[in-house]
């Protein structure tokens, strides 16, 4: 499996990431390899969260009255 990543070296010398398709959760680590190492364990927990989730959840329909 291939995911793919965003990632950028800081100022002081960490590699900072993010999976693209969970952009609002950051991680970092000392080189790439822990970065890479980093991302895949934040994958594997958003995943469990999903399905935990996915569960829970319901849709609704919500109606709102426009002004004419």
């Amino acid at each position: 499996m291939e995911i793919a990543y965003t990632y950028w070296e800081a100022d002081d010398g960490l590699f900072v990431g993010y999976l693209n398709d969970y952009p609002d959760h950051l991680t970092q680590g000392h080189d790439l390899a822990e970065l890479e190492d980093m991302l895949a364990d934040l994958y594997q927990i958003r995943q469990e969260e999903e399905k935990r989730l996915s569960q829970k959840r319901k849709t609704g329909i919500l109606r709102i009255k426009v002004p004419a």
